[in-house]
């Protein structure tokens, strides 16, 4: 996307910092600790997301936290590609575990709707939150994320793009206009 078209910067990296460090209490503050929690960031940034969340948490609780990636273009409904290589690397069993899957924007519930069913194939939690850096509303499904970095409300015609250091060169949300 051209620079030409943002519309405007939503969060700098200071904000994305203090907003990983608030959503990283929020969770340990909700699961009363980090007793079999693990952390699962959806393919690409989402999973960059979640090793920066469970590096916090690991930081705060004096111990390492599980934490995968999830690849859910197999499991996707609004794209079908036939054989699909899936990119997931979990490395560790999530049967009866409290799993954060962590995502970077939440919009129509669909991509959350289909990392669900991409876990479910790989064990039984015991029980799924879900964690998004940017909440634009426009849910299609009756899904809503457990921890919020931001709310921002969007039209449907904007697109709203997290960039990180690790993939970007750099941490910002941009929103770009109609």
């Amino acid at each position: 996307m051209e620079e030409a078209s943002v519309k405007s910067e939503i969060l700098d990296e200071n904000a994305i910092t203090r907003a990983i460090t608030r959503i990283s209490f929020e969770i340990i503050e909700r699961n009363k600790g980090a007793d079999d929690l693990c952390l699962i960031g959806l393919l690409s940034r989402g999973a960059v997301l979640a090793k920066r969340i469970g590096a916090k948490i690991s930081e705060n609780e004096g111990r390492n936290i599980p934490t995968g990636m999830l690849d859910i273009t197999p499991f996707r409904d609004d794209e079908r590609r036939g054989e699909s290589h899936d990119g997931s690397d979990i490395g560790f069993d999530i049967s009866g575990k409290r799993v954060v899957i962590i995502d970077d924007v939440i919009f129509t519930g669909r991509t959350a709707r289909a990392a669900i069913d991409g876990l479910m194939t790989r064990g039984r939690p015991k029980l799924i939150q879900l964690a998004a850096l940017i909440d634009r509303g426009h849910r299609e499904l009756p899904i809503r994320a457990d921890y919020i970095g931001k709310n921002l409300p969007t039209s449907n015609k904007e697109k709203v793009r997290v960039m990180v250091k690790e993939i970007d060169g750099c941490d910002k949300v941009v929103i770009y206009g109609e």
